[in-house]
């Protein structure tokens, strides 16, 4: 077995940084003019918020602010201390119908507390309404929604005392009053401390393409709205923090959902410390796998999204965690893709183990240093909101609207060039998938924000498509060999559009066709191929938006209308 020595007259750092070097030279990223000063500039990564995240990390990056203990102020290891590891977090599935059998059979196989988008009392018919605990979404009916519940509790014989979850009352981000929900509160707290009136829905930031920071940033404003609200109410601050709940957007980007997560307990530490109770400013939060990162073509591979989000959202110190079903795009969930979303929570409380330790990210150096970076970018951004009258005035003013959608122009644009890939669909595609049939499902309440689909315009693409049967003939010139990388690119960069290609001249004009070779072979033989092509359009994979980091959606719409495939 080798031996890797490191030279006498360099250190560590500097020599992982000549050896960086030296690959980059190789693969042609950094040229002969590139310092080894310059290497992690170079291997750097910028997220939405602007932070840049270093390629190494070292014990130099984590000179930071101490995390405290789990269970402890300031709560940024997670709100519950060593004795809530073996329980784990709250397995929260999601219903969107009224349908008694679902519930009971997810409640029957390992769900612990179920979230009601819709319901009727008659949903929960077998139901232990003291043992279960039960999330509805109230919506604009927060009265009624309040009443109804207490209604059934009492008619059930259940001590309100003893029931647990919530009524998932968010009537600032509907731009509603507030006077029922501060009523519903101060109900809960007076005859039912184990329900939450309030949920703060940093989903909706989330959908509508904004950054972790700016969820961060929108969630804690809104909360402290919520704060002042209850508070003027008559509810002293530790019943105020005790009636809101968070939920966040967890997504296949494991470390930036790990450590939204840990950042968003340090942010809310810190309003409940300046309102004079720090040790009741343990966030409770609801972390939900992204309804934005999923998609309808090739909905297989949500399951792995999912998969990777549940497991972040759990590391992350979410106290509850919801795995939408892969079919969530298409339609209304079956059963077998509701129990596939409750067992992959189950495998990774039961098999995996990930609850037995403890914020098991903390001490990382990239995992602190990026939470406290998130801390600080969010923490900036609430008070860019509260300087302009607070999270509701903000709202209708347009200046959070106006902010995320920024942000999702500028992803928008990384998509469409595939710097952000969504596997199966702007890469990978398979125009062969047979697609999944599944009933309607009920129509989302509009707010006063976007909902957007990272694979949204892939997808129109896609569906554009379908029907038509678009192709473009490839020409490759030169060896197998050196064409061959280029073919690959092409086939699945038009796939991503629902384009099929071919090889197979036909008789008569051509319409749309892609030459593949390489570079050198381009010198040679271009200009003579192409002078002889009579088509509609003629690419060169490898040049203009026909490469890597090109604008894949541009030239596809492109092609498509070259086609005469109608919108």
């Amino acid at each position: 077995m080798g031996v890797v020595t490191v030279s006498e007259d360099l250190q560590p750092d500097a020599e992982w940084k000549r050896l960086a070097l030296a690959a980059l030279r190789r693969s042609g990223t950094a040229g002969d003019d590139v310092g080894p000063d310059q290497v992690e500039e170079l291997l750097a990564a910028l997220t939405y918020d602007g932070l840049r995240i270093p390629a190494l990390q070292t014990a130099s990056s984590a000179d930071l602010p101490p995390a405290g203990l789990p269970g402890r102020f300031p709560f940024v290891r997670g709100t519950r201390d060593a004795t809530g590891l073996t329980a784990g977090w709250d397995i929260r599935q999601r219903h969107t119908a009224p349908d008694p059998g679902a519930i009971l059979a997810d409640l029957e196989n390992g769900v612990t507390s179920i979230w009601l988008t819709d319901w009727e009392p008659s949903a929960l018919d077998g139901v232990l309404l003291d043992l279960a605990g039960v999330v509805l979404d109230a919506g604009d009916a927060v009265a009624e929604t309040g009443a109804a519940w207490f209604d059934l509790l009492a008619a059930r014989g259940v001590d309100p005392a003893k029931a647990t979850g919530g009524f998932g009352a968010d009537p600032v981000a509907r731009g509603r009053a507030l006077d029922d929900t501060v009523a519903l509160a101060a109900r809960c707290v007076a005859e039912a401390p184990g329900l939450r009136a309030i949920t703060v829905d940093a989903t909706i930031h989330h959908d509508a393409g904004g950054s972790e920071a700016e969820e961060l940033g929108c969630a804690v404003a809104a909360g402290v709205g919520y704060l002042r609200a209850l508070t003027d109410a008559g509810l002293t601050v530790e019943q105020a923090l005790g009636q809101l709940e968070f939920r966040f957007a967890a997504t296949a980007d494991q470390f930036a959902t790990i450590a939204k997560l840990r950042a968003a307990r340090r942010m809310w530490a810190r309003v409940a410390e300046m309102c004079g109770a720090p040790e009741a400013g343990g966030q409770r939060q609801h972390a939900v796998t992204s309804a934005a990162m999923m998609t309808a073509r090739d909905p297989w591979v949500n399951l792995l999204r999912t998969t990777v989000a549940a497991f972040a959202a759990g590391v992350g110190g979410a106290d509850a965690v919801t795995v939408l079903p892969f079919d969530h795009r298409i339609g209304r969930s079956d059963a077998f893709a509701r129990r596939l979303a409750r067992n992959t929570q189950i495998l990774l409380l039961e098999e995996s183990h990930v609850a037995r330790v403890a914020d098991p990210a903390g001490g990382s150096w990239y995992v602190e240093r990026y939470t406290d970076e998130l801390a600080h970018a969010g923490w900036d951004w609430f008070t860019t909101i509260e300087r302009a009258g607070g999270f509701a005035a903000a709202l209708d003013s347009g200046l959070i609207a106006g902010r995320l959608a920024a942000t999702w122009a500028q992803r928008r644009e990384n998509l469409a060039h595939r710097r952000d890939p969504i596997t199966g669909v702007s890469e990978f595609p398979d125009l062969a998938e047979k697609p999944l049939v599944r009933a309607a499902a009920p129509a989302e309440a509009k707010g006063a924000l976007p909902r957007h689909h990272y694979a949204e315009d892939f997808e129109r693409l896609r569906d554009r498509s379908e029907g038509h049967a678009p192709t473009v003939l490839l020409i490759p010139i030169g060896s197998p060999a050196a064409y061959g990388p280029r073919v690959t690119f092409a086939t699945n960069l038009f796939a991503a559009g629902g384009i099929a290609v071919t090889t197979e001249r036909g008789d008569g004009p051509l319409g749309v066709v892609c030459v593949c070779g390489a570079e050198r072979d381009y010198a040679e033989q271009l200009d003579a191929v192409t002078a002889e092509l009579n088509a509609t359009r003629v690419l060169i994979a490898g040049r203009g938006d026909v490469r890597v980091g090109g604008n894949a959606v541009a030239v596809l719409t492109t092609v498509l209308a070259d086609l005469g495939v109608p919108l």
